[in-house]
């Protein structure tokens, strides 16, 4: 108690609340511009605490932190553009639900998403961190791999209208992710011998270019709707966030259940935002009783997803605090802050420093309300995007894009690769093809070769995929995913079969 109420004095002090404050706005502000992630407004914050106590700076780390996975729902939900890779999913539903009139319900449902499964992986952390962090670390490279297999059954439910060429995307996706340079040998492949594309194609770069270019480029197609002013979104927009705060409650199974995903795929070193929302998503669309509704401007769908994503905070923070294993490159900065000021990170953390892990804790909690503060206050001021002409708006957002892609390695090659990849994500959305599992694709490829790569250099015997249990569980959940995918589909053929031979009333 007296290690609880030490951190507690040490977060409730008017000047480490105030830089907490002013993180949670540079997180939202930094994760809505497409291009600027999570990570590079914290590392962009490191330097700003090296003179602070060691509390108060990981508060302040920490406000950014939560703070960045609620602002990508900003430019996701408004101009269809994911503003992190951990928002890739609340495109799906968001961007129609505000397309069709309700921008602002669409970005409560984000924000109390965020807020509840912020909190809830908060308790998790609480209770549960040494026996989950203990968990993750038995885990070798024949379960992640096994992991990334059923991951990647995602795609069934990302196919769109056609199953083949939803599965076209994801191919194109892992192909994408094969090009530069070998992750474990260092030897090129797939460049083609073009020089820009040996260091491989930049994560990010395709995903703006895909999402961002095709979506801007979409939107200046009916010339006439761009000179007579027309905003992105049309109508009156309505505004009622305790009204939307009741609708997330109302949806507990859903919510607990997507924040539980996050959390676990967050304690996984190596995971993080980027798949916690897209697995979230996937099991809110399967456990639906109107699947068909998904990528139409379900609010399920929005509160999977930011649960989710949102969720990874804390569940990154379990390895971190239990065993000095820093689940993401985020937790590697914190972890790298507290070495700045001479705490060790490691098994021994919480004995030796209980006072700054409990104080890391209410720090979490602190944040996502002021996260929560800072969303509800400024809301209107993000809807006024919704209000801006297209032909003032859609140039602003490419410039944004642009800068993003360069600032990202400062490099112009990355311009030409965002142009190209903007015309090819352009031109597929015309043909009819889904673009999610293509990102999806791009996520997914490296962490799946890594590991089977250097499961196959610890042990050549692949039987091992299938003898370590953890593995087995896996790879069985991916064989009854793809089941489970082919029967619904099944049942979709034949329900629109009758629909079809149904007399018109």
């Amino acid at each position: 108690m007296d290690s609880f109420l030490s951190g507690a004095a040490q977060i409730f002090t008017l000047a480490t609340l105030i830089y907490m404050l002013a993180g949670s706005i540079a997180g939202i502000v930094a994760a809505a511009i497409p291009g600027f992630t999570v990570t590079m407004a914290i590392v962009l914050t490191l330097p700003l605490t090296f003179t602070m106590e060691p509390l108060q700076g990981i508060a302040v780390m920490l406000s950014v932190y939560v703070g960045g996975y609620t602002g990508g729902l900003i430019s996701a939900a408004l101009l269809g553009i994911p503003g992190t890779p951990s928002s890739v999913a609340t495109t799906f539903d968001a961007f129609p639900m505000a397309r069709r009139g309700e921008p602002g319900r669409a970005l409560s449902l984000g924000v109390w998403a965020s807020f509840f499964g912020t909190i809830i992986s908060t308790l998790v952390l609480i209770v549960a961190a040494p026996p989950l962090a203990m968990f993750a670390v038995k885990l070798g490279p024949w379960e992640y791999f096994s992991l990334i297999v059923f991951a990647l059954t995602i795609v069934a439910s990302l196919v769109g209208d056609s199953v083949i060429r939803g599965m076209l995307a994801g191919l194109i996706g892992l192909a994408i992710s094969t090009v530069g340079t070998d992750p474990i040998m260092g030897r090129p492949r797939f460049d083609f011998g073009i020089e820009m594309l040996q260091t491989g194609l930049p994560f990010l770069v395709v995903l703006i270019g895909i999402f961002a270019i095709s979506q801007l480029t979409s939107e200046v197609e009916d010339a006439k709707s761009v000179r007579s002013g027309n905003p992105l979104v049309t109508g009156a927009i309505d505004f009622q966030t305790w009204k939307v705060m009741k609708e997330v409650l109302l949806r507990p199974v859903n919510l607990i259940r997507s924040s539980i995903v996050g959390v676990l795929i967050g304690a996984l070193p190596g995971a993080g935002g980027s798949i916690a929302n897209l697995v979230a998503y996937d099991q809110a669309k399967r456990n639906s009783k109107d699947p068909d509704s998904f990528g139409k401007g379900n609010p399920d769908g929005v509160v999977a997803s930011e649960a989710g994503n949102s969720a990874t905070a804390g569940g990154g923070l379990i390895p971190l605090i239990g065993l000095g294993i820093p689940g993401s490159a985020v937790d590697a900065i914190l972890m790298a802050s507290l070495m700045v000021h001479g705490i060790s990170v490691g098994p021994r953390l919480i004995m030796d420093h209980a006072d700054l892990v409990y104080g890391m804790f209410i720090a979490m909690a602190v944040a996502s309300l002021m996260m929560l503060l800072v969303s509800v206050l400024s809301m209107r001021l993000f809807l006024r995007v919704a209000e801006v002409p297209k032909w003032l708006i859609v140039p602003v957002v490419m410039v944004c894009c642009v800068v993003g892609s360069f600032a990202l390695n400062n490099r112009v090659t990355d311009l030409y690769l965002l142009g190209f990849i903007g015309v090819a994500g352009y031109t597929l959305r015309a043909l009819g093809y889904s673009l999610a599992p293509l990102v999806l694709g791009v996520i997914l490829g490296p962490i799946a070769e890594t590991n089977l790569r250097r499961a196959l250099m610890t042990d050549a015997d692949p039987s091992l995929f299938f003898t370590r249990p953890i593995s087995l569980i896996f790879l069985i959940a991916a064989v009854l995913s793809i089941a489970w995918a082919i029967r619904s589909h099944l049942k979709h053929r034949k329900t629109s079969g009758r629909s079809t031979d149904a007399p018109a009333s």
